[in-house]
């Protein structure tokens, strides 16, 4: 149990103002290592905290008003309030699926992918070409194959979108909750609009013992034709490989975290 961040501490009052000063404080495992589990006697919320280092693309108030986007359609928390640095959201009841559970319940999965492709976009465009140059300048160690897979991208210029949605871009067995309602996404912190055939790729890049599945599923319920999502998503490819790797390198850097640089390793060595 954590000692309470006086800030977090004074939204949480606000939000409910009956509530006892003396809640409980959970800090809850992640890579990004940004969220506490609050419990009061009126209830439990989830406190997401905005990055203490930069992070890019993660900004924690575009996440709330994306959230209040999706709030009609049911896709994950509720949002409740939002004060730097602090994001408030309703704690999901239910169970994150393990990746056994992840792929058993592959249709569901991917109805609630297919549901959150049906939004209206949400106004906040991924593009990866600054978001790649924006890692390559936070980062103290670059690897030395870094540049020339960073620079052959850049020349090549971005995929053309398949087609333009609303993509949550984090979408694995630990994203996703078995609530009594169905299942939901829970961290939408790089949720923003982008290509389906670029969402499919960064699913079967962390399953990837099961792509045609994914592919032929998402494909089937979504109408595209299958071949042709395939050719996008390794048009995607090296964009989100160098992405991944990117992202493990800056984390690792900043935690030091002896994991987290053996990923970061390893992607460079999967280049």
């Amino acid at each position: 149990m954590l000692n309470p961040d006086p800030i977090l501490q004074q939204r949480i009052q606000q939000q409910w103002p009956t509530a006892q000063a003396a809640g409980h404080f959970f800090a809850l495992p992640g890579l990004s290592g940004n969220s506490v589990r609050v419990k009061t006697e009126q209830g439990e919320l989830l406190a997401r905290r905005a990055p203490q280092q930069p992070l890019p693309f993660v900004d924690r108030q575009r996440e709330y008003r994306i959230l209040r986007r999706m709030r009609a359609a049911q896709l994950g928390p509720t949002p409740l309030d939002w004060h730097h640095p602090w994001l408030l959201q309703s704690w999901l009841p239910g169970d994150v699926l393990t990746p056994a559970q992840f792929n058993q319940q592959h249709d569901a999965v991917l109805a609630l992918l297919h549901r959150l492709h049906q939004q209206p976009l949400m106004g906040y465009r991924l593009r990866l070409t600054p978001l790649l140059q924006h890692y390559w300048q936070l980062c103290q160690q670059r690897h030395w194959r870094w540049q020339h897979v960073l620079q052959r991208l850049l020349n090549q210029g971005e995929p053309r979108p398949l087609r333009l949605v609303p993509i949550h871009m984090d979408v694995h067995a630990g994203n996703v909750i078995a609530t009594p309602d169905g299942l939901r996404l829970i961290d939408w912190e790089y949720a923003a609009d982008g290509d389906v055939a670029l969402e499919l790729a960064a699913l079967c890049a962390v399953d990837g013992e099961h792509p045609i599945d994914w592919i032929a599923g998402y494909a089937q319920r979504s109408q595209l034709n299958e071949a042709r999502l395939k050719r996008h998503m390794r048009r995607w490819q090296p964009w989100l490989h160098l992405l991944m790797a990117s992202w493990y390198q800056l984390r690792a850097e900043q935690s030091g975290d002896p994991h987290l640089q053996q990923l970061a390793q390893a992607s460079w060595q999967d280049l």
